[in-house]
């Protein structure tokens, strides 16, 4: 069970986490998270070349080391780099040091302030230890959730998921991963050519 949409009170809850940008700019944040990985990041660079989107990728440090290559490719096309920790670990079902000691092996690799949990799940401690780590992180969440991730959920109904509740200065999750495939490669050529001709524009993450 997931939210699409994530709801005011989760917000209130976390101010200390980005949940959305402002609404002023016509501005959409695509982010894509697990890679970078051959044939599907790529694949997803191509498709935001087409529409002169520019995203943030929150990657796996691991995945970066696999793959230089792509990882360089991101960063030549002008896209914002994000941690997602090193092993893509569950905050609240890992040992606080050693989720901070994967960040930090991580963040010798990606050398970015931008931090995503991944599953979104994240100690209230944890949240600290990384403030007190790196006092200029801005912890990444989102307001909407593609469900791209979710293998139950057909390529149409993620679109409808992600048109339905995009606004300007959403922050938007995809995924740049093998089980995400089939229905990201749907989804966002459909969605950026539906915003674009609504006037938005799709931005990096501020650094």
């Amino acid at each position: 069970m997931y939210l699409i949409k994530t709801p005011w009170l989760l917000k209130k809850l976390y101010p200390q986490l980005i949940w959305n940008k402002s609404k002023a700019d016509r501005c959409i944040y695509l982010t894509f998270d697990d890679g970078p990985i051959p044939i599907v990041t790529t694949h997803i660079l191509n498709i935001l070349k087409q529409y002169n989107a520019k995203a943030t990728f929150f990657c796996i440090g691991d995945n970066v080391a696999k793959h230089p290559d792509i990882f360089k490719q991101l960063t030549d096309d002008g896209h914002a780099i994000g941690n997602h920790t090193y092993n893509h670990l569950k905050g609240w079902e890992t040992d606080n040091k050693i989720y901070l000691d994967n960040f930090l092996q991580a963040d010798k690799v990606l050398d970015t302030h931008l931090f995503r949990p991944p599953y979104g799940r994240i100690k209230r401690q944890q949240i600290r230890d990384l403030q007190d780590t790196r006092p200029d992180i801005k912890i990444i969440m989102w307001d909407v959730l593609s469900g791209d991730f979710d293998i139950n959920l057909s390529p149409e109904a993620c679109l409808q998921n992600v048109l339905k509740h995009t606004e300007a200065g959403s922050i938007v999750v995809f995924h740049d991963s093998l089980k995400a495939y089939d229905r990201v490669k749907y989804t966002l050529p459909r969605a950026l050519e539906v915003w674009s001709k609504e006037g938005f524009s799709f931005c990096p993450l501020p650094l």
